[in-house]
Formats: structure tokens, sequence, C-alpha cells
């Protein structure tokens, strides 16, 4: 730091705070840590009394916390990604469009690793918003070692960026609902509208729904129909349980599907299945998603119609807050539900 006169201030950094009070009325910051000084200022702080003033005494191989953290957060984002302007060492950046956010944990933790440097983020593959925040950068001290920031950029360096956002695709939706007492008219189909109104957040567009008794043959030959109509994702509703009549995933595998997992470390959603028939998925739904707000569904629909092709390890990954707490109010997805550690 260096004291100098006000009046030959203009263009230097200001190194502490200075308060305003107007007796009775109010008591806040004129001035900031780290606000450059205009000319426009001077007057101002002569009128706070301030003659002298601590600035920031430049140095080669120190940075301004705000060009770091607007260095920091132009290294993170990648598609789908803008950021505000800085604001006292602290940037935001915020989803340019709807879509599922992607955080590579691993170089973040390289990132918050690093002295003096700080980037929270919202969980990896959260569906997120256009315009919301989510993330946030900023660097501790005024100015900070410009070597720091070279590591950073490293961390920041790998197979794809740090932080993206994947728009959601608008993916045509087949929907078989099985069930021969639906079938029969004894029963009324339950599933097909809250499987339009979960699907049609993220855009999708409805190529067909059809009722099938519980015969595998008939649900194999109605998938792959489906998907030579052009289906880019097939949902199987009911019969997903252990009990003899429920053939739902024989009936998938009949198909010839793939199978990635049936069954799932989630509750609700234990037994829902997942399966590729190429590149469609067919997911098979229990009877659990008729009846509870959040499930299973609602975390692999975000994944599917952002393009992600998921494996095994991501229905193990689920296990890790698959426990939904079914609170009175759901505040899904801000909440743990389906928040895993690290991905």
């Amino acid at each position: 730091m260096r004291r100098v006169h006000v009046t030959e201030s203009a263009g230097m950094v200001l190194c502490h705070d200075i308060t305003r009070i107007i007796p009775g009325r109010e008591k806040g910051r004129a001035f900031w840590k780290g606000q450059i000084i205009k000319p426009g200022d001077i007057p101002k702080l002569l009128d706070l009394g301030k003659e002298h003033i601590y600035v920031w005494e430049p140095e080669t191989n120190l940075v301004h916390e705000d060009d770091a953290a607007l260095l920091l957060a132009r290294l993170a984002a990648g598609p789908g990604l803008d950021w505000d302007e800085p604001n006292q060492g602290k940037v935001n950046l915020r989803a340019a469009h709807d879509g599922l956010l992607k955080v590579r944990v691993g170089q973040l933790n390289r990132i918050n690793g690093l002295d003096g440097v700080v980037m929270a983020t919202a969980h990896n593959n959260r569906r997120v918003f256009n315009g919301q925040v989510v993330a946030g950068t900023r660097v501790i001290p005024l100015a900070i070692q410009r070597h720091i920031l070279d590591r950073a950029e490293e961390a920041c360096c790998g197979p794809g960026p740090l932080l993206s956002v994947k728009p959601f695709q608008p993916l045509w939706v087949g929907v078989i609902t099985t069930g021969t007492e639906v079938y029969s008219g004894r029963i009324k189909d339950g599933f097909s509208g809250i499987v339009r109104k979960k699907t049609a957040p993220f855009g999708a567009r409805a190529l067909g729904h059809v009722i099938v008794p519980d015969d595998p043959h008939l649900i194999s030959t109605e998938i792959r129909r489906m998907i030579g109509e052009g289906a880019d994702l097939v949902i199987v509703t009911g019969g997903m349980s252990v009990d003899p009549d429920d053939v739902t995933p024989a009936g998938i595998r009949a198909a010839g599907a793939d199978v990635v997992s049936y069954g799932a470390p989630v509750l609700p959603g234990s037994m829902f299945m997942l399966a590729y028939l190429g590149h469609v998925p067919v997911c098979g739904l229990p009877g659990c998603v008729m009846f509870n707000r959040t499930t299973i569904f609602d975390l692999v629909l975000p994944r599917i119609f952002a393009g992600d092709r998921l494996n095994k390890a991501d229905i193990v990954a689920f296990g890790h807050g698959g426990l939904c707490e079914e609170c009175e109010v759901c505040r899904y997805p801000a909440c743990s539900f389906g928040k895993a550690a690290e991905i």
C-alpha cells in the first residue's frame, strides 16, 4: 500500500472501504476496497474529510481482484454460459439458455485448492434455466499473484470446459401403457397424462400413445414400431414389479434393447429400467411415477433430453442422494435428491 494525497489519486485502486455517515439518517459505504478512483470522485472524498488515502501500488506480478475474477470466469465458462461484470472481486456465471449444467468436479476441486481463489457451482447434471446464476467465482485478496492464475488456467485445461450448459433437444416421444386391466377398459390409464406433463417442459413432441395387454411380444412389437416411425425416446409404463403378470422388462428385452440397468438405487423409483435400442433410450417406469411427485423419472429425463447416454455407473451414482425426503412442500430440483457428491 501507498499513502497518497487525494488530489493525486485518480486512476489508483483504493485499498480500504470509506464510510459515509449522515447523522440520524444513513451509514454506509461511500467507497469500497478495490474501487478505481475516478477524477469525479476526488471532490466527494474531500467532502468526506479525506485528504490522504491508501492505494494499491500495482506490481507486475499482481492482478487486481476484479480482473482476476473475470479471468477465472472466462476460463471456466464453456458453451451455454454468460458472465456478469465483476463486483468487488466476484463474478457470477449465468445459464445462457435452459439446459443441463455440466460441472467437471475434478477440475473444480483443483481450482478451489489454490490459495486465494474461490469457485462455487450448482450441482453437476442440474437442470437450469435461462438467466439462472449457476456459479460464482471470486478472489479473496485485493490482488492475487499472477502465477496462481496461471495454475488456475492449467486446472481448467482438460477434455472439456469446467462448466457448460447442454441445451435440451426436442425429442419425439412414444408412450406404451401396459396392463391387461387397462387394455380391457376395467382401469383407466393414469400414466400417459403424467408422462406428457413431465416431458413437455423439455420440448417433447408426442409421437403416439398405445395401450397393450401384459404380453411381452406385443410390448416388444410396439417398441420396435415406434422406433421405426422415428421415436427418439420410448417410455413403457407399468408392469415393472416382480409379480408373474408384470412382463414389461421381458418385453423391453424381447425388443432387442441392451439393458443398462433393471433397478436403481433411488427411492421412489427402485424398479426403474433403462435400456437402449440402438441410440434410442427405452425407459420402463414403475408405478411410483403415478403416485409420487418426484422419482427416478425426474432424475433421468433432463439427462436424456440433453443428449446424455447414461451407463450403469450413472445409475449407481444416483444412490448418493437417491433418497427423496418427500417434503411437504417439494422444492426439487433445489434439494439434495439425486445430487451425487461427485460424478
